[in-house]
């Protein structure tokens, strides 16, 4: 098996809300999709270390020490290499729109800036970018201060404060710098003016402060402050400022276990991880991001028109996305194939997806501006169809692809939307009938308590007429279709504690999904099962699955999708769900455990 340089966790993430880069502990960028996130990569030698393509900068220095952090309140990325000849570092960004406007650079771009802060060292650098996932090697061409790449449908151009040499799909230089001095590279658009020091230091000042001021509208001053406004600034990488739309997660085909087939492209929008990413956004305070959400699904429900009005997923752009597909010419993270790209996913039937864009529209509603007409409208043609579908099979939150199955998650999250939808039209007068709706309602709970029970033991399970256990249960109590305290729920919890949990991992489930082999821990699990415990009164014992939770982060406090049996990351890195889910507990835990604090309950 072919290793990668560095694992999956050993990464930080920049972006500019376009696109995302992944920079390794040693500072060489080895995963970049461009020009937005779900376009071809550029980089993906974490996925292939032999043809993917990457951009290194390294001293020359003798097993130096690697140190990763972000400046404070923003993602611009630190990597330092440390030794006892000399210590330097490198400034990684890529400018949002905002900030180019404020620095009066409008093209797009990744910078670099290295920097030596004691000694003289002289650093190598290696830019080798693979273009249309590593099937391209690009020409190379001198141009004034630096060399343009071009490829059969893209070209970039990089500039440099020292002299390139250009190669066979290359360009590279070999300079030294002494303690204060400073050499800088910039990757980007075709056509973009060539930079000076000036402009790279003000678009470096222009994109920290942008950072900042957007964290600045949080209004989180609890516990675990850090790790959730990290958590909230990943999350935001994940957003599209030019669509409003929200990706799962910024990489694909990253294996949820090595060397095995379960490894898929995240690089969409699912509705329903974008509507959980809403939930986190408003808990925080950011409630334009919510705002520029809905009106990209209202976009989406007006033009699809038909009996089917909402998608489970889409491109970033509210386009179709691709079919899945395999790149048989990369090798995989780890020998991990095969590579996908797309999402078959895309074809399949969750009904759960209707709850979760209700819900988060519910509390759009209420912490924003008042559903408009037309919204409305949308919301009354969704709740048609989790009327007209809701005793139905699908294939559930985790996308099995087995045979559809009557899964309890899918049936409760039908009785969210219809629950959200009745207390909406009453909190805003809305025209709708509320007799039928509530009678679909109800329908659904009596479903639910006589069908979705263990024979024997009487608690909830994964579907109906079953017996097994679903990580997807801890979600009853979180969207209060069950009382956190009822009798019935408390055995539920206990027995996923006792079957699916193994000290503070948590598995989704144990059973048959359709895929060869086995999975890791899925961490957004840990956080719903944290949470659910201090819902229900177990205080200590949520703290100690929150701490543990947050042990699985990597250094910079970044989440992947899941986890192996030693905690280590796997899946596709950082993944939303996972960080919107420790927003959530920690949000909750803090409340319950600040003595001034005076619990109601809120619809």
């Amino acid at each position: 098996m072919a290793e990668p340089r560095w694992t999956i966790g050993e990464h930080g993430i920049i972006g500019d809300l376009e696109t995302a880069a992944l920079v390794a502990c040693d500072g060489t960028i080895d995963y970049l999709c461009w020009p937005s996130l779900d376009s071809p990569t550029i980089f993906a030698d974490l996925l292939d270390r032999e043809r993917g393509g990457a951009f290194r900068i390294a001293p020359l220095l003798d097993q130096p020490r690697y140190l990763q952090l972000y400046l404070p309140d923003t993602n611009v990325l630190l990597t330092r290499w440390m030794t006892e000849q000399g210590s330097a570092e490198v400034v990684d960004l890529m400018p949002q729109p905002e900030a180019r406007r404020r620095a009066g650079r409008e093209t797009r771009s990744l910078i670099r800036r290295v920097t030596m802060t004691s000694g003289t060292v002289t650093f190598a650098t290696r830019c080798t970018p693979r273009f249309d996932y590593a099937r391209e090697v690009p020409n190379v061409a001198d141009m004034d201060g630096g060399v343009r790449f071009s490829g059969q449908d893209l070209s970039l151009c990089l500039f440099a404060s020292v002299p390139l040499d250009r190669r066979h799909g290359e360009a590279g230089a070999r300079f030294t710098l002494s303690k204060g001095e400073s050499a800088w590279f910039v990757l980007g658009d075709d056509g973009m003016p060539r930079p000076d020091d000036d402009a790279v230091r003000a678009q470096i000042e222009a994109s920290t402060q942008e950072w900042r001021s957007w964290l600045g509208k949080s209004t989180y001053n609890g516990r675990w402050r850090e790790q959730v406004l990290r958590s909230a600034m990943t999350l935001k990488l994940l957003t599209s400022a030019r669509h409003g739309s929200i990706a799962a997660a910024a990489t694909f085909s990253l294996p949820e276990a090595k060397g095995g087939e379960r490894n898929w492209d995240y690089r969409a929008t699912w509705i329903r991880d974008a509507s959980f990413t809403v939930y986190a956004f408003l808990r925080l305070g950011f409630t334009e991001e919510a705002e520029h959400f809905y009106r990209w699904v209202g976009e989406r429900i007006m033009s699809a028109g038909g009996q089917n009005p909402l998608q489970i997923l889409y491109a970033l752009d509210g386009s179709a996305p691709d079919e899945e597909r395999e790149l048989a010419h990369l090798a995989g993270y780890a020998d991990s194939r095969p590579v996908r790209i797309g999402n078959a996913a895309s074809e399949q039937t969750q009904l759960d997806i209707f709850g979760e864009l209700l819900d988060s529209a519910y509390l759009a509603n209420k912490y924003g501006p008042a559903i408009p007409h037309e919204g409305w409208r949308h919301v009354c043609g969704l709740v048609d169809q989790v009327i007209e579908h809701w005793q139905e099979p699908d294939a559930g939150i985790w996308e099995m692809r087995s045979e559809p199955r009557h899964f309890l998650h899918s049936r409760v999250m039908c009785w969210v939307a219809l629950d959200r939808a009745i207390r909406l039209a009453r909190k805003r007068s809305l025209p709708a009938p509320l007799v039928a709706w509530t009678e679909a309602r109800d329908a659904i709970v009596d479903d639910v308590w006589k069908n979705f029970r263990h024979p024997e033991h009487g608690y909830f399970v994964q579907e109906r007429g079953g017996t097994t256990l679903d990580a997807a249960l801890l979600m009853l109590p979180l969207v209060r279709f069950v009382s956190s305290t009822d009798p019935v729920w408390l055995k539920t919890l206990d027995a996923i504690g006792a079957q699916l949990c193994d000290d503070g991992l948590v598995y989704r489930y144990r059973g048959g999904d359709g895929l060869k082999g086995n999975e890791g821990a899925f961490t957004t699990c840990t956080f719903w099962y944290a949470e659910c415990l201090a819902r229900a009164g177990r205080l200590d014992d949520a703290q100690l699955v929150l701490a543990k939770g947050i042990a699985y982060a990597n250094h910079l406090g970044l989440f992947a999708e899941e986890t192996d049996a030693r905690g280590l990351p796997l899946g596709n890195f950082p993944q939303a769900l996972t960080h919107l889910a420790f927003i959530s507990a920690a949000y909750f835990l803090d409340r319950q455990l600040d003595p001034s604090y005076r619990p109601t309950w809120q619809p």
